[in-house]
């Protein structure tokens, strides 16, 4: 049986740092985990993270992302220098990972991953994925999954982050640092259970976009203009801007059904451009010809509602269970970009309030990053600029 521990900290030297959180999170037993997680700030040596992380911990298997700061039990930070673990002790789980993905890779590179994990067990019933944020068809690793592993599987996770710039992010398994690459953890313990939803709280504004050119995630015309173009002008910049300068305003919404705009709470799903090339604008999936695509503007009551129905709507259907471990993942640009710091860490305080038990916050993993995978109608889904919670409970 899975057991979980959590921690985080704000430290600049990064073999200090996990130190430290080995030792929050696991006092003097640090050396018998036998799964570290590791979300780290852009700032920190990622090579020195998992030598340090290894060398405390010799038989765990450990795994890394970058992102644009952290959440956990001790609150929320987005500094340079942030780190937080998830440890785990038991057997239960099992990993596989591809040290290079892309968008038109993805699928392909996900399908060798999925029969790695079946091929070590059929009895996994949900997987920890993590991807590079920069260039990748997130929609096609979730296709890939559910080929061989079916449906049922939860998928949850996050894709890898910078500064917000769009310029690098970084993964790692066990000693190997890679800038384009994935892993996923597949969980195998039967007294676990998990519970996914994801809300965003931004509303569209004005006429569609129309993608009239596409190859797979590659958006090459909107309206008939080349992409790039249209979509800063759109926006009121100019075409020299970068991914970083867009991120913030430029979330691009999909129309949803109407029965999934009820549970989703809003009407439509948003996605992200995540690198550009030449005036081409690599999407964060596939985008069809003739998708219809709107701007958005971010409704703040909104995001405080919706994460309050969402959260109680997790809790409603958890019944009984006790949360054991929660992972989480947020859209950088809910972070520091969006609210100031005390109405940030008020938004935190009550997507974990709720799941405390005996008066504490059970281990909690968060990370602010490119994107986020949780259920959706039933089903597997890739999201940006949401809040993502996965519950692991029994």
């Amino acid at each position: 049986m899975l057991e979980f521990y959590s921690a985080s900290a704000r430290i600049v030297n990064s073999k200090r740092a996990i130190q430290e959180c080995m030792e929050i999170a696991l006092g003097d037993d640090y050396a018998s985990a036998d799964l570290i997680i590791i979300n780290a700030s852009i700032g920190h040596n990622f090579q020195d993270l998992v030598d340090q992380a290894t060398e405390m911990a010799p038989n765990a298997r450990v795994v890394t992302s970058s992102c644009c700061g952290i959440v956990g039990r001790e609150g929320v930070s987005e500094s340079m220098k942030d780190i937080g673990i998830m440890a785990v002790k038991g057997k239960d789980f099992h990993l596989a990972h591809t040290s290079s993905i892309s968008g038109k890779t993805a699928y392909e590179e996900c399908l060798k991953m999925a029969h790695s994990l079946k091929a070590s067990s059929s009895s996994i019933n949900m997987i920890y994925f993590l991807a590079s944020g920069i260039d990748i068809a997130n929609d096609q690793c979730i296709r890939a999954f559910e080929e061989v592993l079916g449906e049922g599987v939860t998928i949850f996770g996050a894709t890898s982050s910078d500064n917000m710039k769009g310029h690098i992010s970084y993964q790692a398994v066990d000693r190997e640092v890679f800038e384009h690459g994935a892993f996923a953890v597949g969980f195998s313990d039967p007294t676990l259970k998990v519970d996914t939803q994801a809300t965003h709280g931004f509303v569209a504004v004005g006429e569609p976009l129309i993608v009239t050119k596409s190859d797979g995630h590659v958006i090459k015309e909107l309206n008939g203009k080349p992409a790039w173009e249209e979509y800063t002008e759109r926006l009121g910049l100019d075409a020299s801007a970068n991914c970083g300068d867009t991120i913030p305003i430029g979330a691009l919404g999909e129309e949803l059904s109407i029965d999934l705009a009820k549970e989703y709470g809003n009407k439509h799903i948003l996605r992200v451009v995540t690198s550009i090339e030449g005036t081409d604008m690599h999407f964060a999936t596939n985008c069809p010809e003739g998708t219809k695509l709107w701007l958005t503007t971010r409704d703040e009551e909104l995001i405080f509602s919706e994460m309050d129905k969402m959260v109680e709507s997790m809790r409603v259907r958890m019944g009984d269970g006790k949360p054991v471990a929660v992972f989480h993942a947020d859209c950088l640009a809910r972070g520091r970009f969006l609210f100031n710091r005390i109405i940030k860490e008020e938004l935190v305080g009550k997507m974990q309030f709720p799941f405390y038990q005996n008066n504490a916050c059970p281990p909690w993993l968060g990370m602010y990053g490119f994107g986020e995978f949780a259920r959706l109608g039933g089903k597997n889904e890739y999201h940006n600029y949401t809040t993502a919670l996965y519950v692991l409970y029994r």
